[in-house]
């Protein structure tokens, strides 16, 4: 089961938009929570089609941007095209390797108070902000 957390934040959104709640749903949102990391809507397909084989790639992929809409989950997209997706939580930034394709996650204070001490000085609000640097991770590096 999802965590409860998700689950009623999910059911408020979906009752909140005249959405219905289904066990169908309920389970993606189960996989989707279990998987972690940058899932892809394929991804997240797969590891449900063997739990549940009457799930379509359809239903996966909406329930996906329903997550998103709901706040659940944030959607991702780097540099190869591919849209991925996240359990939504605190702010962070990515480290893309080009080669394997491989995300890593981090937090720098120092990045942020430089970014907020930039918009500040030219006057800027920031809104929102993502971070994303691209090259090559320590087993790529190593080929």
């Amino acid at each position: 089961m999802a965590n409860e957390l998700e689950q009623k934040a999910l059911a408020r959104f979906l009752e909140s938009n005249s959405l219905k709640h289904t066990k169908q749903r309920e389970a993606i949102l189960d996989a989707f929570l279990e998987a972690g990391g940058h899932v892809t809507g394929e991804d997240l397909y797969q590891s449900i089609r063997e739990r549940y084989p009457h799930i379509g790639y359809t239903t996966v992929y909406r329930s996906l941007k329903l997550f998103v809409d709901a706040g659940l989950a944030e959607e991702r997209h780097f540099d190869d095209g591919v849209t991925r997706y996240e359990i939504e939580h605190e702010h962070h930034d990515h480290l893309v390797c080009t080669r394997c394709g491989k995300i890593l996650e981090f937090e720098s204070a120092e990045i942020e108070r430089a970014q907020k001490e930039i918009a500040d000085n030219l006057g800027f609000t920031v809104l929102r902000h993502r971070h994303e640097l691209y090259g090559y991770c320590s087993a790529c590096r190593e080929d």
